[in-house]
């Protein structure tokens, strides 16, 4: 999926919404619990629920490594279960030198045919560029993010530039792949900072999480970060998967999501 076709899909649905299947086996709804496979039941409900809601699902990997080889396989089974118009996100964080970086893009993009991935940046450009060989597929770079150590390094200043380490990270890897191949993870519980790096680089698409229960203004982080083809996957998981722990939770998710959708909609109407 290419970025004109991830465009059309937002404005076919008019929302931008990301949803995060970070499944957690102690937190899905007890009746499911005695089932084969509780993880991919939680999962197929939910997706059942909100598909027509999102342009994106997220599996946090985590969720499912932990699990061991039954969890892959509740993974693999999820992922065929997302709709074929929906852009799908390995949310792994991976990144090692080229010859490990070529494995685990083959393990995404070609064994389990994921849309994306998430891959962090420290060891540099030989550690991403392996991701990028693989046609219609994505690196999700983590550039700024919304977790309180987030400023242990990437808020760091260079002594040279004067720029923050975040910074520093977008304007180089910028230049390893196209609009149609990288995507930056900007958090959304510092909204300010959005419109910052949205002028580092105005054509990208940004994946945006801590909407929701981490609290992230969605109607700023729209304001400030979207861009002409919308530029945004905003990703929402506890808040909307775990709105009930009861036998309604796929309806208290559809809720959610819609209320989410409700505001995307209107904040494509007044900035895109």
């Amino acid at each position: 999926m290419n970025s004109q076709q991830l465009f059309g899909q937002i404005r076919k649905k008019q929302s931008y919404l990301c949803i995060g299947l970070d499944t957690d086996l102690e937190k899905i709804p007890a009746h499911l619990r005695s089932l084969h496979d509780p993880v991919f039941e939680f999962n197929k409900q939910i997706i059942d629920a909100t598909h027509k809601l999102c342009v994106a699902y997220k599996p946090n990997i985590a969720f499912y490594e932990a699990l061991g080889p039954k969890g892959w396989e509740s993974l693999q089974k999820t992922l065929e279960y997302i709709p074929d118009d929906i852009f799908t996100i390995a949310d792994a964080k991976r990144g090692d030198i080229g010859n490990t970086s070529s494995l685990y893009a083959k393990a995404f993009f070609e064994q389990m045919d994921f849309d994306s991935v998430t891959v962090a940046p420290y060891m540099g450009e030989d550690s991403v560029k392996p991701f990028l060989k693989f046609k219609d597929k994505w690196v999700i770079l983590l550039a700024h993010t919304s977790n309180p150590g987030a400023s242990d390094f990437q808020l760091m200043e260079s002594r040279v530039t004067g720029r923050k380490l975040y910074e520093e990270v977008i304007l180089k890897s910028k230049e390893w792949g196209s609009t149609d191949q990288l995507m930056y993870v900007v958090g959304a519980t510092q909204a300010e900072k959005v419109e910052s790096i949205r002028a580092l680089v105005p054509d990208h698409f940004f994946l945006v999480p801590g909407v929701g229960a981490q609290g992230g203004d969605l109607e700023l982080v729209s304001k400030y970060g979207m861009n002409k083809q919308c530029g945004l996957l905003v990703n929402s998981a506890r808040a909307i998967i775990y709105a009930s722990s009861g036998t309604d939770f796929s309806r208290k998710a559809e809720e959610e999501a819609r209320k989410v959708n409700d505001v995307m909609k209107q904040c494509l109407d007044q900035y895109l």
